[in-house]
């Protein structure tokens, strides 16, 4: 239930009705939910996940650019490379012309696990939006978009 939405002094921030805040509220509760799952059929961590996630997508990206697209901290993509290759989940191959930078794949094990989440991961997303209309699921998805958007123009 939504808190009662009351005028804010000079000066005062209402945190609760603060986009920032309820956007980042919802994105913990959100991944933290499912990270539970992940946590202990899998053994990943959110950010594992996401590296997964983004590579199953996109194979072949380096770290610098599987940071670009999650929007993670590039230690935590740092870490999550870390374990995942120590885990056999993915691979590097070198990128030619630059001996520091590394083409990231999901390794057999890699998409094995990613072909497992995938439809658990899915239906998360349906529970989650189960109670929007597909007019308010098509509003919600123009709606981040055009705030990813102006996110991005800061």
């Amino acid at each position: 239930m939504r808190p009662e939405r009351k005028p804010a002094g000079e000066g005062l921030l209402v945190l609760e009705h603060f986009l920032p805040y309820r956007l980042s509220v919802l994105s913990n509760t959100v991944s933290g939910r499912i990270a539970k799952c992940y946590e202990r059929q899998f053994q990943l961590t959110i950010p594992e996940w996401r590296v997964m996630a983004v590579l199953g997508r996109f194979p072949g990206l380096t770290a610098a650019e599987v940071t670009e697209r999650t929007a993670m901290d590039k230690v935590q993509v740092s870490r999550a490379v870390a374990r995942l290759k120590k885990t056999a989940r993915i691979e590097q191959r070198a990128v030619e012309g630059d001996r520091r930078a590394r083409h990231l794949f999901l390794t057999a094990a890699g998409h094995e696990v990613y072909s497992e989440i995938v439809p658990l991961a899915r239906e998360y997303e349906r529970r989650v939006t189960q109670d929007l209309s597909a007019v308010e699921r098509a509003q919600l998805e123009r709606l981040l978009d055009k705030l990813t958007a102006a996110a991005m123009k800061l």
